[in-house]
């Protein structure tokens, strides 16, 4: 089996670090009057009153015509909310978000002034302060500035492995290396669950993470643990894996090489399938992916020196998984590691790096005819197990 190191895009999803730095979006609510007539006395009373509310309506809409959305003339009162732009909100999105805080007049007038502005595609993730009761050009304006963000939009995709998870907080957001390193060596005060044994690799969730001035090492990072609890509940893991014979640490060590080895989403459950197939046979599971991380490398491809290995993460001398995640994988992979297709696959080959179609084989003489046809089309090497 082959390793091609191809890790798909990190979901869309935005947690945050500083929970208090975050105002949650609030929609506002229009009453609607039903006024109910009983008297047929005033029935005449209220057919004149229908025509002047039909008068003032169309006067109304009149106005909006000539003068179009409604928006403020600015400055305001004085008074700042902080305004949150999620990872792929869109400019009605944050028009919405503008208007429930009372930033601009209207929706309609944000969109408006952002259709016209070609710099609002750019709008970047993250928190800015905005003065309330403000024109809606003068929100984008503060909006298309990445300067004026109070608070960094972290991105850690799936399959990263610890230290490539400490950099992206260093290089993203700037916080101290030192500091996250040493928040590593504090499993309790990150919010490590107890299957992680201590050991942060395969327990940091990827997602985008909201990191502001104020945010500490240990707060970032005990987001991405709360972040991995809130996904294991959801997929229900702790049950699962016990019907599956595994315990949650070990769940989330075949999702690790699952996240490692496939690319698209249709080949994760045919991947954990080819794996528990070769540990109920009792058979190596010779992954390039552990491979790679037993020898500190980020290879694609092992070489004989590298899979001679005596590290415990060498799948290929060593049957039975590894003693651990070799990364983090995404929900996708968790979940596929907790429902495997029902395949009788044992090996398995990435053909086409460009697609990353992968081809499945029950025999070794399939197998090797698959891993023929990669080589010839120059994409790489199979290994025989």
């Amino acid at each position: 089996m082959s390793q091609f190191g191809l890790i798909p895009e990190a979901e869309d999803q935005v947690v945050e670090a500083e929970p208090s730095a975050r105002p949650r979006r609030r929609r506002r609510r229009h009453s609607s009057w039903l006024a109910v007539i009983v008297s047929v006395a005033v029935i005449g009373g209220l057919g004149a009153a229908v025509v002047i509310a039909g008068q003032g309506l169309l006067s109304r809409a009149g106005d909006l015509l000539t003068s179009g959305p409604q928006d403020y003339p600015g400055p305001g009162p004085g008074t700042t909310v902080p305004i949150v732009v999620d990872d792929g909100d869109s400019a009605s999105d944050i028009a919405l978000t503008l208007t429930a805080e009372d930033v601009v007049a209207s929706a309609e007038a944000f969109v408006e002034v952002a259709a016209r502005d070609a710099a609002s595609t750019g709008i970047q993730p993250g928190t800015y302060e905005l003065a309330q009761q403000i024109p809606a050009a003068d929100a984008l304006s503060i909006l298309v500035d990445p300067a004026n963000r109070i608070s960094d939009a972290v991105l850690v995709r799936e399959g990263l492995r610890v230290e490539q998870t400490v950099d992206a907080f260093v290089e993203q957001a700037g916080l101290a290396r030192n500091k996250l390193r040493g928040a590593l060596d504090r499993p309790r005060a990150i919010g490590l669950p107890p299957s992680a044994a201590g050991e942060p690799e395969g327990f940091l969730f990827p997602a985008t993470y909201e990191v502001g001035p104020s945010t500490t090492a240990v707060q970032a990072l005990n987001a991405m643990t709360a972040k991995f609890d809130e996904v294991a509940e959801s997929l229900d893991m702790d049950t699962k894996a016990e019907a599956l014979g595994f315990t949650p640490r070990e769940i989330v060590t075949i999702a690790s090489m699952i996240q490692a080895e496939a690319r698209l989403p249709e080949d994760f459950p045919k991947v954990a399938a080819v794996i528990y197939n070769r540990l109920d046979d009792g058979e190596v599971l010779a992954m390039d992916s552990t491979v790679a991380y037993a020898n500190d490398v980020y290879t694609v491809f092992t070489t004989d020196e590298q899979r001679a290995s005596s590290s415990p993460y060498n799948t290929y001398r060593f049957a039975g998984l590894p003693p651990g995640p070799i990364n983090s994988p995404g929900e996708q992979a968790l979940q596929a590691a907790l429902n495997p297709a029902d395949e009788p696959f044992r090996y398995f080959v990435t053909v086409d790096l460009d697609t990353g179609e992968m081809k499945y084989a029950e025999t070794l003489a399939e197998h090797e005819r698959n891993v023929a046809r990669a080589q010839a089309d120059g994409f790489g090497q199979g290994n025989e197990s």
